[in-house]
């Protein structure tokens, strides 16, 4: 197609040839420009005339219809259809047949291919799949550049160009900016027709069975790289890459003359399109399932190995979606930023960009499609927005904005040495949540007192296989090492739910995985799994004080039986002359409403508790937390929440029993000025709380505050944020 001939001679030259091929009289080429108008760039049959001087709108017309639905149309009689446009200038009327099929590039129609005859006559199959072949070859030959030049597609839309703001929701605070790199990023086949049709189906069904074996190998425990993915995910990719209809189209798609290569990249842009204007929320998410059994079948062809990317200076992740495994895989000294057009602020991808200080926004619907490589972005952490191809003065703002920031963090970074006492004289234990080695560097840059919850999952989330004790022993020394004299509370593996593993057998599928066998449960059922960690914390804590803590304890007997594995193990290191640390204690944390009214049973066995917030009001108000269809549905600042937590620090207070609270509550200085009104004086926050809550505490008076509080909670409301937010503002607490 492309050549050293001028720009329309080589357009007229590839319609003339597509109609020589399909045997039409009629081939004309639609190109969109950024107005959304589709306009005729070449024909062969019609009027030259109408060249450059036909645009249809959207949606108008046969063409515009083609284009908006992303599939083709063929007609017998084309003038008697209801969408039909005549357009006089063209001189299409003794044309009765039409067959249009879309130039597709990343899922959205950038043309459309259209041929025509007189004779009213239907086009079979192998026409219709005829099209679509030279249609995708003509999509990415235009792209490309090799057909028209740059100025001929000044104002073509082959890509997104203009500036777009997308509203999403917040997941990680902060503000970045950089050009976008696309995680697993769809990769565009270098040759697209094939010689040997036959060698190429071979090729395809190798990679098929190859793709296949792979997910059989993660269902079956063995190593891959969906380290953190939940097992029913496994299921569905198993259950699609059987899909009878997506293994037919590729095969069709191979005989029509394609590589296998791009036969996987035409059937994915072709689900793409069809799926993403479908309304039904289910059926749109199978476009997903799809799109990564794709880019994993191209891979497979390809005999990629892919590892960790090399990444520009300000790098900024665009994903679908991202598990926490995932996230770690890039160099955090170039990844500045975190897009997702899916997720939840709860999300464990989510937990790990805050902790890594990564700028983070989801729920950016069509985020992805509305993006290439090497954009241009912003994300916005305070706003929960993302700024696509911003304007200069756009830039401006947000550099001007990440200056305060920084100056704001100076002030926090002069407060780090600071003791957290309240206006009032109340010392208030400030501490920091952890569950990375680079948490570590947060604790001196943070002034924290130590690390409240360190979540000791994410070491086995990021393995290909379940840690051995050594290893998991060194990293539990590191982390006591790093802390010194400061006190660490580990958090026994708390993993299930949305935390399966793929290296772990998994017998059954739970209709419900958050309320299923996860964190102690799973803990208890195979208590090997968890002897083998408390080993590795008891040899860590050798000769100084170590702090384990269970999770998710719903009954008095759970709490027993994991302590009574704790004294196990001691018993086990005694009897071979092992160290045992100089002070041990073993706490639960609070999460499952159901020891709420059974405290007076568990606070005995415990050396402290810590309540984790984030579980505990998902099951009390009965919403998935990384839902986000309801998990904004209540507010953590309510009457019933708050309740519940005064009525957990009075049994506290009661026993002598040390309380603290580690859910992301304690991150936030409204939240955390709550918390202090109720009478909690240990809080632990991720890295980027601590100093906002440490500058909340020092302006808080909290006899005042106390009184204050007393009255609002015998509010009938279902929140009562703004309230709370007056009474900080009228006591001059900075929130």
């Amino acid at each position: 197609m492309a050549g050293a001939a001028p720009a329309q001679e080589r357009l007229d030259r590839v319609v003339r040839t597509i109609a020589q091929s399909m045997v039409a009289e009629v081939c004309s080429i639609y190109l969109r420009r950024a107005s959304g108008e589709l306009e005729l760039f070449a024909t062969e049959g019609l009027n030259r005339e109408a060249v450059h001087n036909t645009r249809l709108r959207p949606g108008e017309g046969l063409v515009g219809e083609v284009a908006r639905m992303a599939q083709p149309i063929s007609l017998s009689d084309a003038p008697s259809h209801p969408s039909f446009a005549y357009r006089p200038e063209t001189g299409e009327d003794p044309y009765h047949a039409f067959l249009g099929a879309p130039l597709l590039r990343g899922g959205r129609a950038i043309g459309v291919l259209v041929v025509q005859n007189r004779a009213e006559r239907r086009y079979d199959p192998d026409e219709v799949e005829d099209i679509q072949t030279i249609a995708m070859v003509l999509a990415e030959t235009v792209a490309s550049g090799e057909l028209l030049g740059q100025e001929e597609l000044r104002d073509v839309e082959v890509a997104p160009h203009r500036p777009e703001r997308l509203k999403g929701q917040k997941f990680a605070d902060g503000l970045a900016f950089g050009h976008v790199i696309l995680h697993e990023a769809p990769l565009a086949p270098e040759k697209l027709l094939s010689s040997d049709p036959v060698l190429e189906e071979m090729k395809l069904n190798l990679g098929l069975a190859d793709l296949k074996s792979g997910i059989d190998r993660m269902l079956e425990g063995g190593q891959g790289k969906l380290a953190g993915q939940s097992f029913e995910v496994l299921e569905t990719y198993r259950m699609f890459a059987d899909d009878r209809g997506w293994n037919r189209s590729l095969v069709e798609a191979v005989r029509s003359g394609l590589t296998a290569e791009a036969a996987v990249d035409r059937v994915r842009n072709e689900h793409r399109a069809r799926f993403a204007k479908a309304r039904d929320p289910y059926i749109k998410e199978r476009l997903h399932d799809f799109e990564d059994l794709a880019n994993r079948l191209l891979r497979v062809l390809a005999g990629d190995n892919p590892g960790q990317r090399e990444l520009p200076d300000d790098a900024i992740l665009v994903a679908r979606n991202l598990g926490p495994a995932d996230l770690l895989e890039y160099p955090r000294e170039t990844l500045k930023g975190l897009l997702l057009e899916e997720g939840s602020a709860a999300s464990h991808a989510a937990i790990v960009a805050r902790a890594l200080g990564i700028p983070c926004v989801g729920r950016l619907m069509g985020l992805r499609d509305r993006l290439s490589e090497g954009d241009l972005v912003i994300v916005d952490g305070e706003t929960g927005e993302a700024h696509l191809r911003p304007r200069p003065d756009m830039l401006d703002s947000v550099q001007s904005r990440m200056a305060v920031r920084d100056q704001r963090q100076a002030e926090f970074a002069k407060l780090r040495d600071v003791p957290a006492v309240t206006a009032d004289g109340t010392r208030i234990s400030l501490l920091t949540n952890a569950g990375l080695a680079v948490d570590l560097e947060n604790l001196d840059e943070t002034g924290a007192e130590g690390i409240g919850l360190f979540r000791t999952e994410f070491q086995f989330m990021v393995s290909e296989e379940l840690p051995r004790l050594d290893s998991q022993t060194a990293l539990y020394k590191l982390v006591l090492d790093a802390a010194g004299d400061r006190p660490v509370t580990f958090r026994t593996l708390d993993i299930g739910g949305d935390k399966v593993l793929p290296y772990m057998e998994t017998t059954e599928r739970e209709e419900n995985p958050a309320l299923g066998r996860r964190a102690i449960r799973l803990g208890l059922d195979r208590p090997s799994l968890l002897r083998l960690q408390l080993r590795a914390l008891l040899a860590a804590g050798a000769g100084r004080e170590l702090r384990v803590m269970f999770p998710m304890i719903a009954t008095v007997d759970e709490f027993r039986a994991a302590r009574e594995l704790v004294d196990v193990e001691c018993d086990w290191a005694r009897r071979r002359g092992r160290p045992l640390p100089a002070l041990l204690r073993v706490g639960a944390m609070i999460e499952c409403p159901s020891v709420l009214w059974h405290l007076d049973a568990l606070l005995p066995l415990t050396d402290f508790v810590s309540v984790g917030s984030n579980d505990l009001f998902q099951y009390m108000y009965a919403a998935d937390r990384t839902n986000p269809l309801v998990s904004d549905r209540y507010d953590p600042l309510s009457p019933p929440a708050l309740r519940a937590l005064q009525s957990i620090q009075k049994a506290c207070a009661d026993t002598g029993t040390p309380v603290s609270v580690c859910g992301e509550l304690a991150g936030r200085p409204l939240e955390a000025f709550a918390l202090l009104t109720l009478g909690f004086t240990r809080l632990s926050a991720p890295a980027g709380g601590v100093g906002p809550v440490k500058r909340m505490i020092l302006s808080a008076d909290l006899t005042a505050a106390k009184r204050g509080m007393a009255s609002l909670l015998g509010s009938s409301a279902g929140s009562i944020r703004n309230e709370i937010e007056s009474l900080a503002r009228k006591l001059n607490v900075v929130v």
